[in-house]
This record gives structure tokens, sequence and C-alpha cells, in this order.
């Protein structure tokens, strides 16, 4: 399918690196070189970054985990958990670090960026039970790093995303801590890869369709076969009817035009929206897969400002 970039977009998107998935290794070595090359951000109120280890559930290792805090401020502050992308199997706390100071410094929010296992070393269920326990930890013993036991969200995008999504099931069916609201940028939550975009929109900057069929086959190893009738709402949130989704956190989903998942967000949150949850669509034209990456763009700088006046908003920052 032909598509028209945003101008600003175009010119960057032809030296973006494609990532073969297919060849993890490479793949991986290809993201930690982007990785490295990313700017910093640079805040404008000083910022204490700490690193912790959270205790794994019942079987399960410890979890790392980073939290970034102003360090000026003396009130407790909502916390968000930030679960980054990857399709479940790339990323780490380098890929959450200027996001985690771009929201802390800008929304005023406390962020605990989760390292959260990834696949095909730990499928499904590994990396969501981490952030399950990550949540825990925040509700329960947080306070000591100024975090608002009451005021706590979620943000994840792509893959990280889908563990959003997942996140406010699972706490929910589990009774688990309350979560004030759900932040999904561009979520990848689901597995049968036949929706329009994803069929049509094959060779895209930053994420190519080609790769979804690994992604899913690597989280999903030993669970169900993708595509199949048994997979679980809680590794493919989409899977959910209506019904499923009653009872959940205000959310703020965010798609791109150009994007192969666009259509299993946008129906998320159609579906949430059916569901009585009180949501909040941003589908941003002319733009790729979580396109607020590329900086001093001015379609990157008004997704990033959404964002933040969401977060503000939500969680009343």
């Amino acid at each position: 399918m032909d598509y028209v970039l945003d101008a600003e977009l175009a010119a960057v998107a032809a030296g973006m690196p494609k990532l073969d998935l297919s060849d993890l290794a490479s793949a991986r070595e290809t993201e930690r070189l982007v990785v490295a090359e990313l700017p910093k951000y640079e805040a404008a109120t000083p910022l204490s970054v700490q690193n912790v280890f959270v205790g794994g559930r019942p079987g399960a290792p410890d979890v790392a985990a980073r939290i970034y805090t102003c360090a000026e401020r003396s009130s407790p502050a909502p916390a968000l958990l930030y679960l980054h992308g990857g399709a479940y199997v790339l990323g780490g706390l380098a890929v959450a670090d200027s996001a985690a100071r771009t929201l802390v410094d800008r929304a005023g929010v406390t962020v605990v960026a989760v390292d959260y296992r990834l696949a095909p070393e730990h499928p499904y269920p590994a990396g969501l039970e981490d952030c399950f326990a990550v949540l825990e930890w925040a509700a329960h013993k947080g306070e000591e790093f100024g975090i608002d036991p009451n005021r706590l969200g979620v943000l994840g995008e792509s893959a990280g995303g889908g563990l959003a999504a997942a996140l406010t099931l699972l706490t929910r069916d589990r009774h688990g801590p309350r979560l004030t609201a759900q932040f999904l940028d561009a979520p990848t939550i689901d597995d049968r890869l036949d929706t329009p975009s994803m069929t049509t929109l094959v060779d895209t900057p930053v994420w190519q369709s080609v790769n979804s069929p690994y992604s899913w086959r690597y989280y999903l190893q030993g669970t169900a076969e993708p595509g199949g009738a048994d997979v679980p709402i809680y590794a493919a949130p989409a899977r959910a009817t209506v019904e499923d989704l009653s009872g959940l956190p205000p959310a703020f989903v965010t798609a791109y035009q150009i994007d192969p998942t666009r259509d299993e967000g946008l129906d998320y949150a159609r579906m949430l929206i059916q569901a009585g949850v009180p949501t909040e669509v941003h589908h941003y034209s002319a733009a790729f897969h979580v396109a607020h990456i590329v900086p001093g763009t001015a379609i990157a700088t008004r997704m990033i400002a959404d964002r933040i006046g969401a977060i503000r908003r939500m969680l009343s920052a």
C-alpha cells in the first residue's frame, strides 16, 4: 500500500535500520548500537535515579527496576510504571531512560521503569508476572521513594503497551493494587495478525509486519500457537470481549496511521469505550510506529505534549 509520511518523519525514515527478528542475535545487536546513539534527555529540574531489585513472584527471580524521581519534590508523587517496547524480545532499561526522564521532568510524576524478562528465553507469562511484581511493590513499599500508592498508572509502548493492557486485566482479576490510569501507546496485543493495517502496511519505518509472526512465536512459546483458539487474554488482550474489559481504569490510547499495529490499538480502544471505560484516543495521521522517538520534529513535539497533558489530567500530577 502506498502511504504519505509527515515530511519531517520521511526525512529520517530512510536512515532507520530495519530489524530482522528471524535472526534474534543480530536484531539485539542492532538495537544495542541504535540505543547507544540515542541522545540523553536533559531535564530542566534535578532528577534522582536509583536502581532497585524487587522480589519476583513465587518461584521467579528478582526484577530489576529503575526509579526516576524529582530530587526537589517533598510531597508524595503519582507514579507510572513504564514498560518499554521491543516486540517482547528486545529492550531494557537503557531504552526507557529518555522517556522516563521526560515524564518526571514535564509530567511531575515518579517513573518506575521495569526491566521485565524477555522472550524467547522467558516467554509468557514471565514478563507480565515481573510487571505485576513491581506494581505490587510500588503500591506496598514505594512510599519510601515518595510514591503515592493511591495514584498509580501504567504506561507502555508497543509490546510494552501490550503488557500494560494485560497488567490492567491481571491486577483487576487478582484484586491487586488499584491502577488509576492506563496509557497504551501503539499496543501490540493481537497475535492473529489479520487486521487491515497488519496485512496491508508491509514495509513501514520502525516496525515491519514481517517481524510480527516471530515476535508472537517467541512470546507464546510453550503456551499456545499464535493465531490458535487457546491464546489467553493476558497474553493477547485483543482476544478479550467487551464484557472482559469492564471495570478497567481510564485509558489513553495512541495509534499511528502508518503502522501495522494501528488497527489492533484502535479496535481495543473502541472495545474499552463500549465497555464503559473512560477512554481517550489519539490517532496521528502520516506518522509511523511510536514516531515520538524522533526528537525535534513538530509532530513528535505535539505527541509528547499530548501524552504529558493526559498524564497530568489522569493522575492529577
